[in-house]
C-alpha cells in the first residue's frame, strides 16, 4: 500500500486556511506590493496543482494562487484498484498543505465567475481576484445531454465512477453486493475521452475480483468504438488471465449504447437490450464548466489552445491545460496533464518577462494494470505541429509477446510513478 505524501486535511484546517486567504485576497493592493505579477490557476487535479507549484519554484516573488474547493484531491489512476477490492481509497486522497508549504496560496472555494476583459475572478464567498494570466484545469464534466435517460440522479443507480470519489466506493459496493453468476456492463464511449484504456483496465480488473470471490459471473463490455489503445495487450491478458469471462461488444456489432432506462436498470444499444445486475455507464465527457464559463470552449466542449503557451485561442490571457483541452494525439492522462503543467508554467513565466516560450516538448506515460503483478505500459513523446500536439519519434509501448517477468516489473514500475507523480503534484 503507497503511503500518504501529505499530512491530512481536516476540516477545521482547511475552513480556519479559507477564511485567512480570502481576507487577505479581498486587499489584493496588498499582495501587488509584493511581486510584480499575479497568476491564478483553478482546479488542484495534476494538472492545476502541478502547474501552480512549477510557477512558485521557477519565480519565487510572483503571486501563485490555487483555486480549489475540495480540500482532499482523490486520484483517478489506481481507482480501478479500488473498485477492484485491492486498494483503500485513502491512499488515493491527497491535500493541499505541501502547495501552502512552497508559498502557493490556496483558496478553498470554487468560481462562480470570470470577467475576461477586467481580468478577474468571482469565487463563491465573493472574494474577487484579479490576475495577470488565468489557468484552467477543471478537468472533465459530462455530456449527459449526449446519452438519454442518464443523468446525475441516474448515476447514483447506475454508476459512471469516472470521477473518482464516492461514485468508486458505490460501484464497489454493487459489486460486494452481486450473487455470484451475475453480469457487470460496462458502457463505453467514443472518444475524446479521460485516459482512454482506462475502462478496459476496469473491465480487466472487475474481472479479477469476480474470478477470485464470484467466478460464475461475467464482465460485458459495451463499445462505442471498434479500436482502442492498447487493445492487443488487453486481449492477450484477457485471453490469459480470464478465459471467457470478459465479452467485448464493439462499435460494429451494435455495442453503442443509445440509451438507458435507470429505473429498471436497462442499457439500450443499437441492436439489443441489456439489464445486467451492475451497470457501470460512463458517459461522453467534455471540459469542466468553468472553462464554459470563461469562454473557452469551441462546439467540441472542449478547449482549443496555442500548443506552445496553453493560451485559449477563444479567451486572451487565458490558459488551458489537462483534460479540458484539446491536445490532439497526446492523451487526456494524469501523466499529460502533468507535463503540460510545467510546460505552462514555463510559457507563462517567460510571457510575463517578456521573452519568447520556448516549444515545449511532453513526454507522458500510461500504465494499465489487469492483475495484481501483471501490467504494462505506453509512452509517448508530443510536440507542437500546428494548432495541436503530435506525437514523435521516441516512444515505446510494450510487446505483445513478453514474458510475464516482465509485466510484473512493469505493474511494479506503476506503483513507483504513482508514488513519484503525487509526491511531485502534492509535495
Amino acid at each position: 500500500m503507497i503511503p500518504m505524501t501529505t499530512r491530512p486535511v481536516t476540516r477545521r484546517n482547511a475552513v480556519l486556511g479559507i477564511t485567512a486567504a480570502a481576507a487577505v485576497l479581498a486587499r489584493p493592493s496588498i499582495l501587488r506590493a509584493q511581486s510584480t505579477a499575479r497568476v491564478v490557476v483553478v482546479g488542484g487535479g495534476f494538472g492545476g496543482a502541478t502547474c501552480a507549484r512549477a510557477l512558485k519554484r521557477a519565480q519565487a516573488d510572483l503571486q501563485v494562487i490555487l483555486i480549489e474547493p475540495n480540500a482532499v484531491f482523490t486520484s483517478c489512476p489506481f481507482s480501478n484498484e479500488v473498485i477492484a477490492g485491492l486498494r483503500d481509497i485513502e491512499v488515493q486522497q491527497f491535500g493541499y498543505d505541501g502547495l501552502a508549504a512552497g508559498g502557493v496560496t490556496v483558496i478553498g472555494q470554487a468560481v462562480t465567475t470570470i470577467e475576461p476583459q477586467r481580468r478577474s475572478v468571482m469565487t463563491t464567498e465573493g472574494v474577487a481576484l484579479p490576475y495577470d494570466r488565468l489557468v484552467l484545469s477543471p478537468g472533465i464534466d459530462f455530456h449527459f445531454e449526449a446519452l438519454p435517460g442518464y443523468d446525475e440522479a441516474a448515476s447514483d443507480k447506475m454508476p459512471h465512477a469516472w470521477k473518482a470519489g464516492t461514485q468508486t466506493l458505490l460501484l464497489r459496493k454493487q459489486l460486494e453486493a452481486m450473487a455470484d453468476g451475475g453480469v457487470v456492463a460496462i458502457a463505453i464511449p467514443a472518444n475524446p475521452s479521460r485516459c482512454p484504456p482506462a475502462p478496459y483496465e476496469r473491465a480487466s480488473l472487475i474481472a479479477h475480483y469476480l474470478k477470485t470471490r464470484k467466478p460464475r459471473s461475467k464482465v460485458l463490455i459495451l463499445d462505442a468504438k471498434d479500436s482502442f489503445s492498447q487493445q492487443r495487450l488487453f486481449e492477450r491478458a484477457w485471453k490469459e488471465l480470464y478465459g471467457d469471462m470478459i465479452e467485448r461488444v464493439a462499435l460494429s456489432q451494435g455495442g453503442r449504447v443509445t440509451s438507458v432506462d435507470a429505473s429498471t436498470g436497462t442499457i439500450i444499444t443499437e441492436f439489443g437490450n441489456y439489464t445486467p445486475d451492475v451497470a457501470n455507464v460512463i458517459p461522453a465527457q467534455r471540459a469542466g464548466h468553468i472553462a464554459e464559463i470563461a469562454g473557452a470552449t469551441d462546439a467540441t466542449g472542449w478547449c482549443p489552445i496555442d500548443p506552445v503557451t496553453f493560451e485559449s485561442k477563444l479567451t486572451p490571457n487565458i490558459h488551458v491545460i489537462g483534460d479540458a483541452c484539446l491536445g490532439g494525439g497526446i492523451p487526456k492522462s494524469a501523466s499529460a496533464a502533468g507535463a503540460q503543467g510545467k510546460a505552462c508554467a514555463s510559457a507563462i513565466v517567460n510571457l510575463i518577462a517578456g521573452r519568447a516560450p520556448e516549444t515545449p516538448r511532453l513526454t507522458g506515460i500510461c500504465y494499465n494494470t489487469v492483475a495484481p503483478g501483471y501490467g504494462f505500459s505506453l509512452a509517448g513523446n508530443y510536440q507542437p505541429r500546428g494548432d495541436i500536439f503530435a506525437e514523435v519519434e521516441g516512444g515505446a509501448t510494450s510487446p505483445v509477446d513478453a514474458p510475464r517477468e516482465l509485466r510484473a516489473r512493469e505493474a511494479a514500475e506503476a506503483e513507483r510513478w504513482f508514488q513519484t507523480i503525487t509526491a511531485d503534484t502534492f509535495g
